[in-house]
C-alpha cells in the first residue's frame, strides 16, 4: 500500500511559492490499476515522483509497504555519463539481479542499437524513456508507475509496452499518468484527477475521463 497523509508539496520560484499539492491524503492498495489525469502543469509528474520516493513532501508523510518502481519515462534515474548498458548493469547490482540477464533483456526490449553502449547524455528523451521502461521490466516491483511512456517509439514498441503493462497489471499495482483516454481505458479500472493541488478519485476510469474532459468543455 502507498499512503499519503496530509501531504503538501511547495516549490519556490522567482515569482513566489507554487503549491502543487495541498494537504492531500489517500491510499492505494495492492492490485489496483489507477489512471491519473490533469492539465499540463497540474503536478502529475511531481505526484508520481513523490509516490516513488524520488522527491520528498514539503509537509506530511508518505508510507509504502510495497516496492515501487521509479516513474517509467523519468530519465533522471540514470547517470548520464555512463552508457545505457552500464546503467542497466548498475541497477542489476543494486537490485541483486543476474547481470547478464538484465543486460540482454534490456538490450532486446529497448531496441537502442549501437546507442545502448553510448553515454545516456547522447540519448533523446524518447530513447531514455525506452531504456527506463526496459530496465524497469528487468526488476520485479509490486507497483509500477508509468508516465506517458506508451507515447514513445514506433507502433511495434508501443505494442510491446502495452503487452508488458498488461502482464504487470495482472500481478501487481499499476499507476498510470496519461492524456490519452484509450490508453487509460486499456490499462486502468479507476482513476483520479489532479486539479488545484487536490486529487479527486473516481470509482471508474470512465468517470475520470468524463471529469477531465469536462474541464475543457467548461
Amino acid at each position: 500500500m502507498i499512503v499519503f497523509e496530509n501531504v503538501s508539496k511547495v516549490y519556490h520560484t522567482r515569482s513566489g511559492q507554487r503549491r502543487v499539492l495541498d494537504d492531500v491524503s489517500f491510499s492505494i492498495g495492492r492490485g489496483q490499476s489507477i489512471g491519473i489525469v490533469g492539465r499540463n502543469g497540474a503536478g502529475k509528474s511531481t505526484l508520481t515522483r513523490l509516490m516513488a520516493g524520488i522527491e520528498f513532501p514539503t509537509r506530511g508523510q508518505i508510507r509504502r509497504d510495497m516496492s515501487v518502481s521509479w516513474p517509467i519515462g523519468f530519465g533522471g534515474a540514470f547517470q548520464s555519463s555512463l552508457t545505457g548498458a552500464d546503467n542497466a548493469r548498475f541497477i542489476a547490482r543494486i537490485y541483486r539481479k543476474p547481470i547478464d540477464y538484465v543486460l540482454g533483456m534490456v538490450e532486446d526490449f529497448a531496441g537502442l542499437g549501437e546507442y545502448y553502449r553510448m553515454p545516456v547524455k547522447t540519448y533523446s528523451s524518447g530513447m531514455k524513456a525506452r531504456l527506463a521502461f526496459a530496465v524497469s521490466l528487468a526488476v520485479d516491483f509490486d507497483c509500477y508507475i508509468v508516465d506517458e511512456i506508451t507515447a514513445v517509439g514506433d507502433a511495434s514498441f508501443r505494442d510491446r509496452c502495452a503487452d508488458a503493462l498488461r502482464s504487470r497489471r495482472e500481478k501487481g499495482t499499476l499507476i498510470m499518468v496519461s492524456h490519452d483516454p484509450n490508453t487509460l481505458r486499456a490499462h486502468c479500472e479507476t482513476g483520479g484527477m489532479l486539479q488545484g493541488g487536490h486529487l479527486q478519485f473516481y470509482d471508474t476510469i470512465e468517470e475520470t475521463i468524463l471529469a477531465y474532459e469536462g474541464i475543457f468543455a467548461a
